[in-house]
């Protein structure tokens, strides 16, 4: 396995307890601002959500663009009045459809879209040890959950061809949805108010309602998953707690404590003091990406 040699002998204790649920978090691809016209665009991945079009101007941090960017603006041929806040760009181009017409959307964009760092597809841009972490966690018993800050219905549509983790074992963030009746056919439409947020305090409260048992293995790389962690490591019994740090700018990105976006701060300090595993990336994997 690349880059896992760091938790060998702490995850067999795991493995021999043939206890049969795992988790793994958001850290499955690239973490770095991704730039481009109407697409969507990764935080800590797979936190994706639509960017404005390439004509506005922003900074180079994901949600930097937000402070810049004010007044009317086009989003998916309609005008709307921008604000500061995140959730304004987050419902003039994710809702006002059905379920079936956003899935087409996510599919057409990520066959098309391109990194503009790394100019591949994005659903290359997935950290090979951890597709080799969930394979190995498969292949010995455990079911595998991505939860995630992201949009779930954003995810679903393509994280079993990628992560081989099925749409139903896909907890994430979500707007409101409507049963309606259309020229006598079945719709589910999507509305502009916020379901839930599975970040941060969320994330215990989506993997409950989604799961209905504590995980005993969990991995983050930011502070939002910071109470998932906590919630999966300290329910007693066998259990393990990893964190990604990011510290690799060649191959990857380099952020931490300071960051505007995947900020890792507190979790940091949280592994010392309850002893979870820390994966330095430069250090200790010997590919961050398939490709490299």
């Amino acid at each position: 396995m690349v880059g896992w040699n760091l938790i060998d002998r702490g995850a067999q204790a795991l493995w021999s307890g043939r206890l049969a649920a795992g988790i793994a978090s958001g850290l499955l691809c690239a973490a770095g601002p991704v730039l481009g016209a109407d697409a969507p665009i990764a935080a800590p991945a797979p936190v994706l959500v639509e960017v404005p079009p390439s004509s506005w101007s922003f900074q180079f941090t994901p949600y930097g663009w937000l402070a810049s960017v004010k007044g009317n603006q086009t989003v998916r041929g309609r005008t709307v009045e921008v604000n500061e806040t995140f959730l304004d760009i987050v419902m003039a181009s994710h809702a006002g459809m059905t379920t079936s017409e956003f899935e087409k959307i996510t599919v057409d964009w990520l066959a098309t879209a391109r990194d503009p760092r790394f100019k591949r597809p994005y659903t290359e841009l997935v950290y090979q040890p951890m597709l080799e972490l969930l394979a190995y966690l498969r292949a010995n018993g455990f079911k595998n959950f991505i939860v995630s800050g992201g949009g779930i219905e954003f995810m679903r549509p393509w994280t079993e061809r990628i992560y081989g983790v099925p749409s139903e074992q896909v907890i994430g963030s979500s707007i409101k949805t409507r049963f309606e009746m259309r020229d006598g056919r079945p719709i589910l439409f999507r509305l502009p108010e916020i379901n839930f947020i599975d970040d941060k305090a969320g994330k215990p409260v989506g993997i409950n309602e989604h799961i209905g048992r504590r995980p005993i293995a969990a991995f983050g790389n930011s502070d939002g998953d910071l109470e998932m962690l906590q919630w999966t490591t300290m329910g007693g019994g066998v259990r393990f707690g990893l964190i990604v740090h990011h510290t690799d700018a060649e191959r990857e990105y380099a952020y931490d404590r300071e960051s505007h976006f995947g900020r890792l701060d507190m979790a940091l300090d949280a592994a010392a003091v309850n002893n979870w595993t820390v994966v330095d990336m430069k250090r200790d994997w010997k590919r961050v990406f398939s490709f490299q």
